[in-house]
């Protein structure tokens, strides 16, 4: 391909400028040059016919050898200045099957702002996805296997404890091993859910829905929850219809999945507070809890799959620490933002919804 388009780019280069420049030139020199000579002549009164023929004849001799010898030299620095352009993407072609053959780390090297170093620059943001979906990929299987490991480690030693006699059948065992069991089936849920969620962008059904009724709907949901934790739900916001354009399903998901995480980290006898308020771009809805807080390191990472600020209390309930990453997912789907804020003894976590 590349000598193909070298050749190319010569000819196109070469072969119109030297052919102009060659015509200009010859009939310059064929038709011009000849009627002032022979104008001299015949002022000079000299026999023109031997001396024309003779001047013509010198004159293309000439002309051939400094057509040949134009179009040589048009030919080396054609071919030197085209061979300087393709170089960047001889040197991108080679990067392309580095990518190719999984070494997403290989980038082109950009050295100009014309049309290839836009090319190289555009490949190169290309490379940085895939590099970023590719560590996202590692990184969840390594998730994964780390949260099957605990319970099915678990279940083995329980089995093989019974099937060897050295854990008695007792009640105790069976609901451990219920327990166990149930762990499994949350993670493959939450697996499943945030499948369904990287898929949002392409399956959102939109339509006109009231903020403040859904957000009431999932809080009654989880009524008996909170009273069971003795926890205080305060709203502070008013009934007053608020409209977004949204998927009822998945912004109905979101909000549940900032609901329960309320009522995971509130601690008994505790308080939570939902506010809803009009910013610029849309409706905001605040989550706000009397938990004991995140750290700030863990802060910027909480809405990262499978990242658990206090991973004991999470796995201790089945959780799998990607709630927060679906809702991200979700919002984000919508064009909206989420974010956090966290200081001891409250933690406030918020959505933004468009309208």
């Amino acid at each position: 391909m590349k000598n193909r388009l070298l050749w190319k780019l010569l000819l196109t280069n070469i072969f119109p400028v030297i052919g102009v420049s060659f015509l200009i030139v010859w009939l310059a020199i064929d038709k011009l040059a000849a009627k002032y000579f022979m104008a001299l002549m015949e002022v000079y009164d000299v026999s023109p016919d031997e001396i024309h023929r003779m001047f013509l004849s010198s004159i293309h001799f000439y002309l051939i050898w400094a057509g040949l010898a134009a179009l040589a030299l048009a030919f080396v620095l054609s071919y030197l200045l085209t061979s300087r352009v393709l170089r960047p993407l001889s040197q991108m072609t080679a990067v392309t099957r580095e990518v190719a053959a999984g070494d997403y780390s290989a980038r082109a090297e950009v050295t100009t702002t014309d049309e290839v170093g836009q090319l190289g620059l555009a490949f190169n943001r290309m490379a940085d996805s895939l590099e970023g979906i590719e560590r996202l990929r590692k990184t969840m299987v390594a998730d994964v296997a780390h949260e099957l490991r605990t319970p099915l480690t678990n279940l083995r030693g329980y089995l093989e404890g019974l099937n060897d006699g050295v854990i008695p059948p007792t009640a105790a065992t069976f609901r451990m091993l219920q327990q166990e069991n149930l762990r499994l089936v949350h993670l493959v849920d939450d697996l499943q859910r945030l499948a369904r969620a990287d898929a949002a962008r392409a399956y959102l059904k939109k339509e006109q829905v009231n903020l403040t009724a859904l957000v009431e709907q999932v809080l009654a949901l989880h009524q008996l929850n909170f009273r069971e934790k003795n926890i205080r739900v305060e709203t502070g916001f008013s009934p007053e219809e608020r409209s977004v354009m949204a998927d009822r399903d998945k912004l109905s998901q979101a909000l549940l999945n900032l609901t329960e995480n309320c009522w995971n980290y509130t601690p008994a006898d505790g308080r939570v507070t939902i506010t809803i308020d009009r910013v610029h771009e849309g409706f905001k809805v605040d989550f706000a809890n009397s938990g004991p807080g995140i750290a700030a390191e863990d802060l910027p990472y909480i809405f990262e799959r499978f990242f658990r600020a206090d991973r004991s209390r999470s796995r201790g309930r089945g959780g799998a620490g990607i709630g927060l990453a679906i809702t991200r997912e979700l919002i984000e789907a919508h064009g909206g933002r989420v974010g956090a804020e966290s200081a001891p003894g409250e933690t406030h976590i918020w959505l933004v919804m468009p309208c």
